[in-house]
């Protein structure tokens, strides 16, 4: 809808960005409060945010440019465009989780205390990130005609003057109601990895099921989008951490 938010002399700043540094700063806002009550401090969420942001950045570009593999390899040169923009959401957490994974260990913090901690928090950021795709036009929707379609003008992604399903609301919304789903159900389990696994459950099922609603252009596995073949995996892995304190008996 307004992919530029507004400008300062000769800087721009986007949405998009405005959105996800939003995003970002109520993760570690949130995780640090949460993390208190555990006994990790404010310098631990604060280097292990760094470090994941870099680390999904990282990892949210790898995935993109694996995904568009086939076009890569046809065209080459669209490589050096990949490089400047377009990120894979997936690709972000799992560089984010596997950097504070490694962090976790070298400095002998429970990890999956950690992610309960950060879950829901996670949840949030994803539901502002949402947000600036929605104003960008990114991650857009199929045609429709239902009213409560919506209608670009001026993006530099979505067609412009066709009504789509806002995925991207629909997305942030689901990603907002996770977030207080876990925040009540962390208040109801004191087993480490039950929150992190209900994240990661409920988060690949909604991404699953939005991906049928989307259509901006997305690799293929198989029968699925790339997202929605890494949803299986991280399912599965999503019940394997909600059962782990069983599964260690």
């Amino acid at each position: 809808m307004h992919p530029i938010l507004f400008k300062i002399g000769n800087y721009t700043i986007y949405s998009y960005g405005f959105m996800i540094a939003i995003g970002i700063l109520s993760a570690v806002i949130i995780s640090m409060h949460r993390a208190r009550k555990v006994g990790i401090s404010d310098d631990t969420v604060l280097d292990i945010a760094i470090y994941g942001v870099i680390a999904g950045v990282i990892g949210a570009k790898l995935l993109f440019i694996i995904a568009e593999a086939p076009y890569v390899i046809k065209n080459p040169v669209v490589l050096k465009d990949m490089i400047k923009g377009g990120f894979v959401v997936y690709g972000a957490l799992i560089g984010g989780v596997l950097a504070a994974y490694i962090y976790c260990r070298k400095k002998n913090v429970d990890f999956l205390k950690m992610f309960d901690v950060a879950a829901p928090a996670i949840a949030v950021a994803q539901g502002f990130g949402r947000i600036g795709c929605f104003a960008a036009g990114c991650c857009y929707g199929k045609e429709t005609t239902s009213l409560l379609g919506v209608v670009f003008k001026n993006s530099p992604f979505a067609p412009n003057g066709v009504r789509l399903i806002p995925t991207q609301l629909i997305s942030s919304l689901g990603n907002f109601l996770i977030a207080l789903a876990l925040f009540y159900f962390s208040k109801k389990t004191n087993k480490n990895g039950q929150v992190a696994g209900l994240y990661m459950i409920l988060y690949s099922v909604g991404r699953f099921m939005v991906e049928f609603l989307r259509d901006d252009p997305r690799g293929n596995v198989l029968f699925f989008s790339t997202s929605q073949f890494i949803c299986i995996f991280v399912f599965i892995i999503g019940i394997l951490v909600y059962n782990i304190d069983k599964l260690k008996r």
